[in-house]
């Protein structure tokens, strides 16, 4: 089993899908790195050598913001966000949606459950 960046990935899977169990790795970067590493896209994580593996781990610390790292700067931005008071921030201190999304039905993956009001009748 392969260790990057602190996950480990599973051996019997393709190398580009392998690497999307990362955060902050998609099928973008994910392809972007075995080019930049030269690993066919058929390849599977179990057929990787020692170097390979280490070459895809030194390329994603050098040029891709991951895990722990990428996690602490969107919280710092969600932060600062509320600090300044603006909308997007008073909407993240509410736990409401952020993006403009309707809150009189739905929203209750935000929300959560429904809360019933006491003595309201149809």
């Amino acid at each position: 089993m392969a260790r990057i960046a602190g996950v480990n990935i599973p051996t019997n899977k393709r190398v580009i899908i392998a690497l999307q169990y990362i955060h902050g790795i998609g099928p973008k970067k994910a392809e972007e790195i075995c080019e930049k590493v030269h690993i066919p896209a058929q390849r599977r994580v179990a057929e990787l050598t020692d170097a390979e593996v280490l070459q895809i781990r030194e390329t994603i610390d050098r040029d891709y913001m991951v895990e722990g790292d990428l996690r602490r700067d969107v919280a710092m931005n969600i932060k600062r966000l509320m600090d300044l008071g603006c909308y997007r921030g008073l909407r993240h201190r509410r736990q409401l949606p952020v993006r403009g999304q309707r809150t009189h039905t739905n929203a209750r993956t935000r929300k959560g459950k429904a809360k019933p009001i006491a003595g309201k009748k149809k």
